[in-house]
């Protein structure tokens, strides 16, 4: 791992993650070039950060789940290839059923530069701690809809709140919220704030 890389699961006894782009659970359909394992890596600036939302999550009876952080950027290459392909329809529908592949990036879901290359965002979730369940946001990760901007319509009194919920712990800890996307967040005073890594998680 890079100097002041870590996984952030060594900095934060207790998180979960599911990194989706090591998977084939994701909007391409198969792993990420750059991703060699399941692990979530950040700076440490980020794993500070992170830890403070956890323990604020805590005393509300919430865990947090990462489902992305550093992303290197030929992960966000990859993306920029995959967009400019023909469509074939295999995870349209549960990723992007209203817009085409092509506009992903003209309506600012995927962008040829990404915070996440900089190592200070992360995308997660927050789930029960009693049950172990995901919280109800009203849509899921990597919904590339405007059901997912923070000021979605439709939303039931619920997944509104708990949208609040989630943007005020990680506000509360140094981040800021991303408009299109509920489960995206950057650190407000970023380490390498002009710099995009390109080194593989593994």
């Amino acid at each position: 791992m890079k100097q002041n890389f870590i996984f952030l699961d060594e900095m934060l006894p207790g998180i979960r993650w599911d990194a989706k782009y090591a998977t084939w659970d994701n909007f391409t359909g198969k792993p990420v070039d750059g991703y060699e394992v399941n692990r979530v890596a950040g700076t440490k600036e980020l794993g500070a950060a992170l830890r403070k939302a956890q323990k604020l999550a805590m005393k509300q009876g919430y865990g947090l789940l990462l489902w992305d952080g550093y992303r290197p950027q030929r992960a966000v290459d990859c993306f920029l290839h995959w967009a400019s392909l023909p469509e074939n329809n295999l995870t349209k529908k549960r990723y992007y059923p209203n817009i085409k592949r092509n506009e992903m990036v003209t309506k600012g879901y995927v962008a040829s530069q990404s915070s996440h290359s900089r190592g200070g965002a992360v995308d997660l979730t927050i789930f029960y701690l009693d049950t172990g369940m995901l919280v109800p946001m009203g849509g899921d990760f990597d919904f590339m809809d405007e059901r997912s901007h923070h000021t979605a319509s439709g939303l039931t009194e619920e997944e509104s709140r708990n949208r609040e919920c989630l943007r005020h712990i990680m506000e509360s800890s140094g981040f800021e919220a991303y408009c299109n996307e509920w489960w995206h967040y950057v650190l407000a005073d970023e380490p390498y704030p002009d710099t995009y890594f390109d080194f593989c998680i593994a």
